[in-house]
C-alpha cells in the first residue's frame, strides 16, 4: 500500500433510505439519504440526478440559499425539497466525540 497521511478510516453500518419524488415544480428528484453516526447526527443527502451531495441538519435547512447553492436549484425546487428534508432531518446529537 502507498504511503498515505490518513487523517481517520473508519467503517461502519450505515442506513440508507432511496427517495424519488416530484414536486409541484415538476422537479424530478432522486436521493439517497445516508443515516450514520458520523457527522453530529447530521444526515449524508446524495442526489443520485448530478451526484451532489452535503451533510445536512436542521441548522442547514434554516439557512437561507443553501440548497439552492448545494444542489443548484432554483429557488421554487429548493423550497420542495427542504419541505421534505424538513420532516426527515431529526435533531443534531454529538456522537462523534
Amino acid at each position: 500500500m502507498s504511503d498515505y497521511d490518513f487523517l481517520y478510516d473508519h467503517q461502519e453500518e450505515t442506513t440508507t433510505r432511496f427517495v424519488c419524488f416530484v414536486g409541484n415544480a415538476l422537479h424530478r428528484f432522486d436521493l439517497a439519504i445516508m443515516t450514520t453516526s458520523r457527522y453530529f447526527g447530521k444526515k449524508l443527502v446524495i442526489d443520485l440526478q448530478s451526484g451532489r451531495s452535503a451533510v445536512i441538519g436542521p441548522d442547514d435547512l434554516a439557512e437561507e440559499g443553501y440548497l439552492e447553492h448545494v444542489y443548484k436549484l432554483n429557488e421554487e425546487q429548493a423550497q420542495e425539497l427542504n419541505e421534505f428534508l424538513s420532516q426527515i432531518i431529526g435533531s443534531i446529537h454529538f456522537t462523534d466525540i
